[in-house]
């Protein structure tokens, strides 16, 4: 029973006694030296050309079919009449007026013009990037030795001494 009672006492007794003591030290600067890095912008520009670009127009007549027959049908009918006597004068009016208005009617509907193609110039543009590298100051690298150990300390500037805290526990 004593043993299990002094080893907890013991351990309590020497967490009691234990301490620390922090304080600081000043290590002179043995380097400082400038650290850059490169930095990559982009700056849209627009490159434009101007480019033809095809248009097509529809086929166009001249007249209507309808007139075209029109016309066919009284020449033929006129020119019927000249030729026929008698009796057959009125069959060839009538077969120079049919054969006229067919006639004509064809003429005037194969009177078209083919479809034209024209152009008509569009401007084209595109955004792309210029890209510019530049080196870019992040700050001084300040470095020191303490008991074999490199201390390493970034400042805006370059430094004479570098202040560290040290804890020692016994």
């Amino acid at each position: 029973m004593k043993k299990t009672i002094s080893f907890p006492l013991l351990l309590v007794g020497s967490l009691l006694c234990a301490e620390s003591i922090t304080f600081q030290e000043s290590l002179r600067v043995i380097s400082s030296k400038p650290e850059y890095r490169t930095v990559t912008s982009q700056t849209p520009y627009q490159e434009c050309w101007d480019e033809p670009v095809e248009v097509h127009s529809a086929p166009q007549t001249q007249g209507s079919g309808t007139a075209g027959a029109i016309i066919g049908g009284v020449a033929g009918g006129v020119l019927g009449h000249q030729v026929g006597g008698g009796t057959g004068k009125t069959a060839a009016t009538v077969g120079g007026a049919i054969v006229g208005t067919l006639v004509g009617k064809n003429v005037a509907e194969q009177n078209t013009q083919a479809p034209s193609t024209t152009y008509r110039t569009e401007r084209r543009c595109v955004t792309r990037y210029e890209e510019k590298g530049s080196e870019k100051f992040m700050g001084y690298r300040n470095t020191a030795t303490y008991k074999n150990q490199t201390i390493v300390k970034y400042s805006d500037h370059p430094l004479e001494f570098i202040t560290i805290h040290v804890t020692v526990s016994y």
